[in-house]
C-alpha cells in the first residue's frame, strides 16, 4: 500500500462479528472473542455481535442486520465454511456479494497450507468482498484459522479496504 493510501485509510473501523455455529455460546465462542480482541487491540470497534445457527436464512438475516445497522462498516463471520452439506456460510456470502475479493480466500489458503494445516488447506473455504459499501470477511471457525486471517490479512488491510470503498462515495 502506498504511503498516500496509508495516510488516507481510516484508523478505526466499526465492525459486526457473526459466529456461525450450532453449538457455541457466548461463553464458548473462542473464535468470536479472538476476532474481537484483534479488532479492539488494533483500535477498531465491535458494535454488534451474534451467534447464529448454520442455517442459510439465519446467516443471511444476520448479515442483513449488519448491513442495515447504522455505523457498521465491516462484517466478520467465522464458522460454517467447511465442505459438509450443513456448511453454508460461503454460499450465503457469495450470493450476497456485489464485489468479490478473491485474493482473500486464495492467500488465506496459501498461508494455511504454508503455516498452519498443510495439505488440509484444500478443504478450507474463505471469502471476502463488498455488500452495499460494507466489507465482509468469512473465515473458518477454528481459532487457528481466525488467528491467521486476522493477523496476516484482515487487520493489515481493513483500513485500506474501507478507503477503497469510501473513495467514490464520501
Amino acid at each position: 500500500m502506498s504511503q498516500l493510501h496509508k495516510k488516507e485509510a481510516p484508523k478505526s473501523i466499526t465492525c459486526k462479528i457473526i459466529t456461525v455455529s450450532d453449538t457455541r455460546t457466548e461463553e464458548t465462542d473462542k473464535s468470536g472473542r479472538l476476532m474481537r480482541d484483534f479488532l479492539e487491540r488494533n483500535h477498531h470497534q465491535v458494535n454488534a455481535y451474534e451467534i447464529v445457527r448454520d442455517e442459510y436464512k439465519e446467516i443471511q438475516k444476520a448479515i442483513e442486520r449488519g448491513i442495515e445497522q447504522e455505523g457498521i462498516e465491516a462484517i466478520l463471520l467465522n464458522g460454517g465454511t467447511g465442505i459438509a452439506k450443513r456448511d453454508v456460510t460461503i454460499e450465503v456470502v457469495n450470493n450476497m456479494l456485489e464485489k468479490e475479493m478473491p485474493g482473500f480466500g486464495e492467500i488465506f489458503r496459501m498461508l494455511s497450507f504454508q503455516e498452519d494445516i498443510g495439505s488440509a488447506a484444500i478443504l478450507s473455504r474463505a471469502t471476502a468482498g463488498v455488500i452495499r459499501n460494507k466489507t465482509i470477511f468469512a473465515t473458518p471457525g477454528s481459532s487457528g484459522a481466525v488467528q491467521l486471517a486476522m493477523d496476516r490479512l484482515i487487520i493489515p488491510e481493513l483500513g485500506h479496504v474501507m478507503r477503497e470503498i469510501y473513495k467514490d462515495i464520501k
